[in-house]
């Protein structure tokens, strides 16, 4: 007699790209290893698992043994390894052309490993969209699994959603299984007695059914309270021990099985989506905070079970609009993979080429492009990655173009893709991107020796759970929860640190304060702003020369109720990791009374250590790179991480006061809410006195030292070295 209910469990094991070595370990230990372990003591039981490209990779390098294990089980059919695109990007960010080629290039990858066939895929975050089919289908995937959300959200009812279903575009089928959330909030945090309870109310009324669960990987035993509940109380044995104790009526199967043992139950078409949850989370903070009120509200109602189904959130495309900052490194990100694909089209190809292809698959990887119940873009790590892999895709495009040793180029075009003019400056050492509509801001300086973006930052901005903090309790409970529904406060006082900020924090911001603000009243954005230039619209023009290119942006504006003329123009040489900057100023009354000052920002840079630090340009240490500093009648400042290997230096032509102070934001992730140090602000700043002529001009010179870094650095293999 065949299984009254056939169950599909799919995990999902992922690491972000630029995780930490001992961040991941805990994960194995806790989580990956384990539960393999556990699992073989089943001989009975059956799973699918999905491992991300960059954890896989990691996994054979740090404990080769794990793919034995996992080759042993695919031999013995208890496993069924599923693929997906390599480094977990979420499609909707990525070309076709990238979607195909990350997928097949995984593919290859697991099945030359694992001796596995994959058929199917873990779609990162079960972010969808329709338009995948096509592209999932030419990069030879079979099926898919999405949240039977999904399936709600085209208008299929709770009894519908077992089996799977086809979907079509453009003539080309492919699979998907309906993931139950009911499964996923039960698994593992309900008494297993509770999921086999479910499960045979399913077999009573759809005998036949297929049921499929699918989920992080990481809820056995890497999130909070889970490796004690899971492994040390036995949950997971227990588990087990139901399903074995059930399997009369209830067999565990994979995926590809059920593909071979159950015909499809029909044909849908589902509109884009996610998970519930992200759904919710990429609504802007206000709308969230709306939507959170109201849907627990209306959970009482005893309507609400109709409603829910029809309820979503937002569209995750739409993080690129709540953070523009993931907007930034989107947009980073798609100057490269068009500049590689150009390459390509021109005939190049090779070792580089391969090299700066691999390199941009993983700077695609989802986590730091978007924020929910993780870290996610407030975790600077995650940021500097996405850079650190972009500005090493495109070292090795000039290394395959056989660039020379010194050049420079400047060039004008819409580089983050908001319809206006940007300019990009750039040379074998550095590259600067400049936006003229916006306040003619420097917003990514890239150290291409060290591959590191200094303007890798994160602006301070509301977010719907900030509303909790007060309520949250300051001390964790005992109980084991979803990650969803856990609210914890790491720190206290947080409420206090809530600060929100009314432009990005980049660098060449251009502010007028009184002439006797103070510098606590700058730090904590209560300085009343005495210009319009922050945010105005700069024209640009662009100067080349052999050697030396420059960008020349001017603004006719208000400074302390006067019309000036500003002249801001950045120069970068050949053969020199500087940039030079210099302000000139028309049109200032004699009695102008405001102090000008310009903000520059560095990211990357943490605070709290003492081989990060600030000094005068004597090497005189002045402090951590969070301090806190008012200097008078300076002509520069430094900045150390010794870490890194860098050494920045801002020199001015006349004589300046020097603000410092940290950006940090109050931000939440799966295990807390906490304060996170974003960037460092540097701010020189003048009182203006103007000639006799109204004019007023400052240059700066903003130098970058890598020396150290580079001599920690191995020497290029000579293969790479002769191209």
């Amino acid at each position: 007699m065949p299984p009254l209910v056939r169950l599909v469990i799919l995990l999902h094991d992922h690491q972000p790209v630029g995780n930490f070595d001992y961040v991941i370990e805990q994960a194995y230990q806790d989580s990956y290893r384990p539960l393999l372990d556990v699992l073989r003591r089943y001989s009975s039981l059956k799973i699918a698992l999905h491992t991300s490209g960059a954890l896989a990779e990691w996994l054979e390098q740090h404990h080769p043994d794990y793919f034995d294990v996992l080759s042993e089980l695919v031999r013995a059919g208890r496993l069924e390894i599923v693929g997906g695109a390599y480094y977990e990007p979420i499609l909707s960010m990525l070309s076709p052309r990238d979607r195909v080629g990350q997928i097949r290039r995984y593919t290859r990858w697991l099945e030359e490993r694992t001796g596995a066939k994959i058929r199917g895929m873990w779609l990162a975050e079960r972010v969808w969209e329709p338009c995948f089919t096509s592209d999932l289908v030419a990069a030879g995937i079979e099926y898919t699994l999405l949240d039977d959300f999904h399936f709600k959200n085209a208008g299929l009812s709770e009894d519908q959603l077992c089996g799977y279903y086809l979907t079509e575009d453009d003539g080309q089928l492919l699979k998907i299984f309906p993931g139950s959330e009911r499964l996923r909030y039960l698994i593992p945090f309900g008494p297993p007695q509770e999921t086999i309870n479910y499960l045979r109310g399913i077999a009573e009324s759809r005998p036949g059914a297929v049921v499929a669960f699918g989920d992080d990987g990481e809820k056995f035993g890497t999130w909070p309270g889970t490796k004690a509940h899971v492994y040390d109380n036995r949950w997971l044995a227990q588990f087990f021990d139901a399903l074995t104790a059930n399997k009369s009526w209830l067999q565990t199967i994979t995926p590809a099985e059920a593909l071979e043992q159950t015909a499809p139950v029909g044909k849908v078409y589902l509109p884009d989506g996610s998970y519930r949850e992200m759904t919710e989370w990429a609504l802007p903070a206000e709308q969230l905070a709306d939507y959170e009120e109201a849907r627990h509200e209306l959970e009482h109602d005893p309507r609400w079970p109709r409603l829910q189904r029809f309820v979503r959130g937002g569209s995750w495309r739409n993080f690129r609009v709540k953070y523009p900052e993931a907007d930034e490194m989107y947009a980073r990100m798609t100057m490269v993979s068009r500049r590689l694909q150009s390459a390509v089209d021109r005939g190049a190809a090779g070792e580089l080429i391969d090299g700066a292809r691999s390199e941009l698959y993983r700077a695609q990887c989802n986590c730091a492009y978007w924020h929910g119940a993780f870290g996610g873009i407030y975790l600077p790590h995650l940021r500097n990655a996405v850079y650190a892999h972009l500005i090493a895709a495109d070292n090795l495009l000039d290394q395959a173009a056989r660039r020379p040793a010194e050049w420079v180029e400047i060039s004008g075009s819409d580089f983050n893709l908001d319809a206006r003019q940007e300019v990009q400056l750039v040379n074998e050492s550095l590259m600067a991107l400049v936006a003229p509509a916006r306040g003619g801001e420097l917003y990514e300086l890239d150290v291409r020796s060290i591959c590191h973006n200094l303007l890798a930052t994160l602006a301070r901005r509301p977010e719907a759970y900030h509303r909790k903090i007060q309520a949250a309790a300051q001390t964790e409970t005992s109980d084991v929860a979803s990650i969803h529904e856990r609210v914890v406060v790491k720190q206290q006082g947080l409420g206090q640190r809530l600060q929100y900020d009314a432009y990005r924090r980049k660098s060449l911001i251009d502010h007028f304060y009184d002439a006797d603000v103070r510098p606590s009243d700058v730090a904590a954005g209560e300085a009343p702003e005495r210009g319009d230039f922050v945010l105005g619209v700069y024209d640009a023009r662009i100067r080349r020369g052999p050697d030396r290119v420059q960008a020349v942006l001017a603004r006719r504006g208000e400074a302390c109720g006067q019309p000036i003329l500003i002249t801001k123009t950045i120069a970068l040489d050949a053969g020199r990791s500087a940039l030079e900057i210099t302000y000139a100023m028309e049109g200032v009354p004699a009695d102008f009374c405001g102090r000008f000052a310009v903000e520059f920002n560095f990211a990357g840079l943490p605070a709290g250590a003492d081989d990060r630090y600030f000094y005068v340009l004597d090497q005189h240490p002045l402090g951590q790179l969070g301090s806190r500093l008012a200097l008078n009648e300076t002509l520069g400042l430094g900045l150390a991480d010794e870490w890194l290997g860098i050494g920045l230096g801002l020199r001015v032509s006349r004589a300046a006061g020097f603000w410092t102070f940290p950006i940090e934001t109050v931000s939440g992730s799966e295990a807390g809410i906490e304060l996170i140090h974003q960037s460092v602000v540097v701010m020189p700043h003048w009182l203006v006195q103007p000639d006799a002529e109204g004019r007023w001009q400052v240059s700066m010179t903003l130098s970058i030292d890598t020396s150290l870094a580079e001599s920690r650095r191995e020497p290029a293999p000579m293969a790479v070295a002769a191209r």
